[in-house]
Protein backbone atom coordinates (compact mmCIF):
# COMPACT_ATOMS: atom_id res chain seq x y z
CA UNK A 1 0.00 0.00 0.00
CA UNK A 2 1.05 3.60 -0.59
CA UNK A 3 1.80 5.93 2.21
CA UNK A 4 -0.25 9.00 0.99
CA UNK A 5 1.23 12.67 2.07
CA UNK A 6 0.57 14.31 5.12
CA UNK A 7 0.84 10.18 7.15
CA UNK A 8 3.57 9.79 9.58
CA UNK A 9 7.11 10.16 8.17
CA UNK A 10 8.45 5.99 7.18
CA UNK A 11 10.96 5.33 9.75
CA UNK A 12 13.29 2.33 10.47
CA UNK A 13 13.92 -0.08 13.05
CA UNK A 14 15.09 2.81 15.49
CA UNK A 15 12.76 5.06 14.55
CA UNK A 16 15.02 7.17 12.26
CA UNK A 17 12.80 8.95 9.60
CA UNK A 18 14.22 7.33 6.19
CA UNK A 19 11.95 8.57 3.27
CA UNK A 20 11.69 12.28 2.46
CA UNK A 21 8.43 11.09 0.30
CA UNK A 22 6.15 9.50 2.11
CA UNK A 23 3.65 9.09 -0.42
CA UNK A 24 6.00 7.57 -2.69
CA UNK A 25 6.51 5.17 -0.09
CA UNK A 26 5.63 0.98 -0.84
CA UNK A 27 4.79 -0.23 2.21
CA UNK A 28 3.08 -3.38 1.83
CA UNK A 29 4.38 -7.02 1.02
CA UNK A 30 2.64 -7.94 -2.03
CA UNK A 31 3.94 -3.71 -3.39
CA UNK A 32 7.34 -4.63 -2.43
CA UNK A 33 6.97 -8.34 -4.59
CA UNK A 34 4.96 -6.77 -7.76
CA UNK A 35 8.46 -4.68 -7.66
CA UNK A 36 10.89 -7.32 -7.06
CA UNK A 37 8.88 -9.13 -9.91
CA UNK A 38 9.24 -6.77 -12.62
CA UNK A 39 12.71 -5.97 -12.21
CA UNK A 40 15.52 -6.93 -14.29
CA UNK A 41 18.85 -6.28 -12.69
CA UNK A 42 19.58 -6.21 -9.04
CA UNK A 43 22.69 -4.23 -8.17
CA UNK A 44 24.50 -4.94 -5.29
CA UNK A 45 26.99 -3.12 -2.82
CA UNK A 46 30.09 -4.73 -1.24
CA UNK A 47 32.51 -3.52 1.06
CA UNK A 48 36.05 -3.08 -0.22
CA UNK A 49 37.04 -1.42 2.78
CA UNK A 50 37.90 2.00 1.09
CA UNK A 51 34.88 2.37 -1.01
CA UNK A 52 31.14 -0.09 -2.02
CA UNK A 53 31.59 -1.72 -4.85
CA UNK A 54 28.66 -2.21 -6.78
CA UNK A 55 27.96 -4.83 -9.27
CA UNK A 56 24.54 -5.03 -11.68
CA UNK A 57 23.29 -8.95 -11.19
CA UNK A 58 20.60 -11.14 -12.58
CA UNK A 59 18.75 -12.13 -9.83
CA UNK A 60 15.76 -14.73 -8.39
CA UNK A 61 13.83 -14.97 -5.28
CA UNK A 62 11.94 -16.22 -2.73
CA UNK A 63 10.18 -14.66 0.09
CA UNK A 64 8.50 -17.66 2.73
CA UNK A 65 9.29 -16.19 6.21
CA UNK A 66 12.43 -14.36 4.39
CA UNK A 67 13.06 -12.61 1.26
CA UNK A 68 16.43 -14.13 -0.23
CA UNK A 69 17.65 -12.58 -3.57
CA UNK A 70 19.59 -15.40 -5.37
CA UNK A 71 22.60 -14.31 -7.76
CA UNK A 72 24.31 -16.45 -10.09
CA UNK A 73 28.34 -15.95 -10.79
CA UNK A 74 31.51 -17.55 -11.94
CA UNK A 75 34.08 -19.33 -9.21
CA UNK A 76 36.39 -16.95 -9.20
CA UNK A 77 36.03 -13.08 -8.75
CA UNK A 78 36.10 -10.07 -6.98
CA UNK A 79 32.80 -10.06 -5.41
CA UNK A 80 33.38 -13.39 -4.19
CA UNK A 81 36.25 -12.36 -2.80
CA UNK A 82 34.72 -9.28 -1.02
CA UNK A 83 31.71 -11.06 -0.03
CA UNK A 84 33.72 -13.87 1.54
CA UNK A 85 35.43 -11.13 3.55
CA UNK A 86 32.62 -9.10 4.82
CA UNK A 87 29.01 -10.65 3.56
CA UNK A 88 27.18 -7.70 4.60
CA UNK A 89 25.70 -6.02 1.43
CA UNK A 90 23.35 -3.43 0.19
CA UNK A 91 21.13 -3.75 -3.08
CA UNK A 92 18.81 -2.16 -4.96
CA UNK A 93 16.44 -3.09 -8.00
CA UNK A 94 14.51 -0.49 -10.38
CA UNK A 95 12.09 -0.08 -13.09
CA UNK A 96 11.61 2.56 -15.32
CA UNK A 97 7.98 3.02 -16.18
CA UNK A 98 7.37 6.22 -18.06
CA UNK A 99 9.88 9.47 -19.15
CA UNK A 100 7.48 12.66 -18.25
CA UNK A 101 8.19 15.43 -20.23
CA UNK A 102 7.71 19.16 -20.26
CA UNK A 103 8.29 22.37 -21.79
CA UNK A 104 10.82 23.51 -19.50
CA UNK A 105 13.95 21.06 -17.83
CA UNK A 106 12.52 21.05 -14.17
CA UNK A 107 9.11 19.43 -15.85
CA UNK A 108 10.94 16.69 -16.38
CA UNK A 109 11.03 13.39 -14.50
CA UNK A 110 10.38 9.59 -14.27
CA UNK A 111 7.58 7.40 -13.16
CA UNK A 112 9.10 4.32 -11.05
CA UNK A 113 8.98 2.20 -8.79
CA UNK A 114 11.91 0.53 -7.01
CA UNK A 115 13.52 -1.35 -4.09
CA UNK A 116 16.45 -1.08 -1.84
CA UNK A 117 17.96 -2.67 1.76
CA UNK A 118 20.51 -4.40 3.19
CA UNK A 119 21.45 -8.26 4.26
CA UNK A 120 24.07 -10.81 4.40
CA UNK A 121 25.34 -13.16 1.60
CA UNK A 122 26.11 -16.37 2.04
CA UNK A 123 27.68 -18.94 -1.01
CA UNK A 124 25.09 -22.02 -1.54
CA UNK A 125 27.35 -25.00 -2.16
CA UNK A 126 24.85 -27.90 -2.13
CA UNK A 127 23.30 -28.82 -5.55
CA UNK A 128 20.35 -29.05 -3.26
CA UNK A 129 20.10 -25.29 -2.59
CA UNK A 130 21.50 -24.53 -5.89
CA UNK A 131 19.04 -26.59 -8.19
CA UNK A 132 16.15 -24.39 -6.59
CA UNK A 133 17.75 -21.35 -6.79
CA UNK A 134 18.45 -21.47 -10.22
CA UNK A 135 15.48 -22.46 -10.62
CA UNK A 136 14.42 -19.33 -9.34
CA UNK A 137 16.72 -17.15 -11.30
CA UNK A 138 15.48 -18.95 -14.64
CA UNK A 139 11.48 -18.34 -13.79
CA UNK A 140 12.02 -15.05 -13.23
CA UNK A 141 13.35 -14.25 -16.68
CA UNK A 142 10.70 -16.22 -18.22
CA UNK A 143 12.29 -19.89 -18.72
CA UNK A 144 9.44 -22.14 -20.27
CA UNK A 145 8.97 -25.27 -18.27
CA UNK A 146 11.17 -26.46 -15.27
CA UNK A 147 14.54 -26.32 -16.27
CA UNK A 148 17.74 -28.88 -16.36
CA UNK A 149 21.45 -28.45 -15.55
CA UNK A 150 24.08 -30.84 -15.85
CA UNK A 151 26.86 -31.61 -13.08
CA UNK A 152 29.01 -29.69 -14.92
CA UNK A 153 26.97 -27.07 -15.25
CA UNK A 154 26.78 -26.85 -11.16
CA UNK A 155 30.18 -27.50 -10.90
CA UNK A 156 30.83 -24.05 -13.22
CA UNK A 157 28.77 -21.83 -11.00
CA UNK A 158 28.79 -20.03 -7.77
CA UNK A 159 25.22 -19.27 -6.27
CA UNK A 160 24.87 -16.28 -3.45
CA UNK A 161 22.04 -15.89 -1.52
CA UNK A 162 21.33 -12.25 0.33
CA UNK A 163 19.01 -12.69 2.93
CA UNK A 164 17.47 -9.03 3.24
CA UNK A 165 17.52 -7.77 6.66
CA UNK A 166 16.23 -4.53 5.85
CA UNK A 167 13.78 -2.78 2.52
CA UNK A 168 11.75 0.08 1.73
CA UNK A 169 10.46 0.22 -1.59
CA UNK A 170 9.12 3.52 -3.45
CA UNK A 171 7.03 4.32 -6.50
CA UNK A 172 5.98 7.34 -8.46
CA UNK A 173 3.39 5.63 -10.63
Amino acid sequence: MLRTQGTPAVRNHKGEKYMRRNDRAVMSRTGLEQILEGGTVCHVALNTGAAPYIVPLNYGFSWDTELKLYFHCATAGRKLDLSAADNRAGFEIDRALELIKGPAACDWGMKYESVAGTGLITELTDDAEKIPALNLLMTHYGFPGVPSYTDAMLHAVKILCLTVQEITGKAHR
